[in-house]
């Protein structure tokens, strides 16, 4: 079943009615007093907070208030940013809830999805993230498609240019030089100077050591 899909899914036969808030501010020197006082107003019995940025992938209250949710209960935050750090963070979370038969509702935007309206809306959400998604794998396609026909090389750069490799090969024809030395010299490892110049291997290469 997929994100969308959760999001249509039919409601619990019986609702507990039970609204759990969840609040959060990006810095310990802002208040949460406003958005829980909102959420307590909506009728939350419980209200967890987070003082952290909505980037921070840790989130210790939002994830106890997640576990703290039953089926048939109904989450409420003041605004979706409060609870996301992107609409598909968004999604995600809202489908999972759709999954646990939880309702999710936002009193700033005037979002339920524990009715038809708001279960049709985000699932257009959905679909615009999975739009989105797919307009970027198709521009990073076609970016690597025009860097490859002007004869760009992509990935890694080369350990060793192929003008240092003929290098190498000149320097070795020194009986004094040793492979340690002429790796030395380029600033790359041994393993890499092979890697390179692989005949080295079949050659009888001198003394690894200087």
């Amino acid at each position: 079943m997929t994100a969308t899909d959760d999001l249509f899914a039919a409601e619990p036969a019986a609702r507990t009615g039970t609204l759990v808030g969840y609040g959060r501010v990006s810095t310990r020197d802002q208040i949460l007093d406003r958005q829980t006082r909102a959420l307590e107003e909506a009728g939350c019995i419980r209200v967890f907070t987070d003082k952290l940025s909505g980037k921070n992938t840790d989130r210790p209250e939002l994830s106890a208030c997640l576990d703290y949710l039953r089926p048939g209960d109904t989450l409420v935050v003041l605004a979706l940013d409060r609870l996301s750090r992107s609409l598909q963070d968004l999604i995600t979370i809202v489908a999972e809830l759709r999954r646990r038969e939880i309702g999710f509702r936002s009193l700033h935007e005037a979002l339920d999805t524990t009715t038809p309206g708001g279960r049709l809306i985000f699932h257009v959400f959905a679909a615009l993230a999975e739009f989105i998604r797919e307009l970027i794998v198709e521009g990073t396609n076609e970016g690597l498609a025009a860097a490859r026909a002007r004869g760009q090389r992509l990935g890694r750069p080369p350990a060793l240019t192929p003008e240092q490799v003929e290098h190498a090969r000149h320097l070795l024809t020194n009986p004094t030089a040793t492979v340690t030395s002429i790796a030395k010299l380029l600033g790359v490892s041994r393993s890499t100077l092979y890697k390179h110049v692989p005949e080295l291997r079949s050659t009888g290469a001198r003394e690894l050591t200087t």
